[in-house]
């Protein structure tokens, strides 16, 4: 007598997994949960700009509480706060981001600003595949601390190989002055290794400055232009993608002269929105790359997705 093995079905498996034991479905060793990292990013953002490729360099960021102790200081709580929220961020803090910029031509390496120390800086330039020592050229778009102080540290200047360049409006009054701590540390020992330069002149080729006076006394912006492309470093000349573009005549409490200030920010704004010229803005949510357009009585950032990757 032979004895036939039983059929198996998928009724059959499914109703004999339903009668194991419960425990027995949890056998499984449980695994530790992954370590929790924290906020990250990048630290470059590499771009194509006809035969140029400019490189943003995240050298920090931080958040700041109470940002209407900086932006919108002639405006009221209220509107400072329906601003915001239209916006879908918060009033009682910001986050800040600190992005120099590096444009190699073919024939020349040049830094735009320097962060906020020397560490800062070279870490980041390593980080994009750069030393400080192949530097041809560091461009100061204006004085304050967050812009120079990679410039020199400890061991002395940064780029010791580079020929350092700022204009002749903002060295002149800064120099003038003594309240600036980080000029006094930073460029004033350094003078010497610094040439001059005016609205309109050529730093690089494809490389032209743009006078942009307001956040201080001789801010400047920089045109960038390869192969019939533009792209604007823009520096300081607006701090906040919303608080300073969509509302250009807020007050802020780091431009040293607000009404010029302003109209510096209207002037390029229209510019660039007319132009549709992208821009960097070192203080603009990383990897701080954008495009302006128009909306009411101000203007709308909205950030470069993959323009100047092709």
């Amino acid at each position: 007598m032979s004895i036939s093995s039983p059929r198996l079905n998928r009724r059959s498996i499914l109703m004999g997994a339903a009668a194991l034991p419960l425990a027995s479905l949890l056998a499984a060793p449980a695994r530790a949960g992954a370590e929790m990292m924290g906020v990250g990013a990048t630290r470059f953002n590499r771009m194509k700009l006809g035969a140029f490729e400019v490189t943003t360099l995240l050298v920090g960021t931080r958040t700041v509480e109470g940002p209407q102790n900086i932006f919108g200081m002639n405006v009221s709580e209220e509107a400072f706060a329906s601003a915001s929220a239209s916006a879908n961020i918060p009033t009682d803090k910001a986050q800040f981001f600190f992005t120099p910029t590096v444009v190699n031509t073919g024939s020349e390496l040049v830094l735009f600003d320097t962060g906020l120390n020397p560490e800062g800086i070279t870490a980041a330039l390593e980080a994009a595949g750069y030393s400080a020592d192949q530097i041809d050229t560091v461009v100061i778009t204006h004085m304050h601390g967050d812009h120079i102080g990679g410039v020199a540290g400890e061991n002395g200047v940064t780029f010791a190989n580079a020929r350092h360049v700022t204009g002749a409006v903002e060295f002149d009054a800064w120099s003038k002055t003594d309240g600036n701590k980080a000029f006094e540390a930073k460029i004033r020992p350094n003078a010497e290794r610094f040439d001059m330069i005016d609205d309109g002149a050529s730093v690089a080729s494809g490389i032209t400055a743009m006078g942009a006076f307001g956040h201080t006394p001789g801010h400047m912006t920089y045109r960038i232009e390869s192969e019939g492309q533009q792209l604007h470093l823009c520096a300081d000349f607006a701090n906040h993608y919303v608080w300073s573009l969509a509302y250009p005549d807020w007050e802020v409490k780091f431009d040293m002269d607000k009404a010029a200030a302003a109209a510096t920010r209207r002037k390029m704004l229209d510019m660039m929105a007319a132009d549709k010229v992208p821009f960097v803005g070192y203080h603009m949510p990383w990897p701080a790359v954008g495009y302006v357009e128009t909306k009411g009585d101000g203007y709308h950032y909205v950030p470069a997705s993959y323009q100047l990757m092709l």
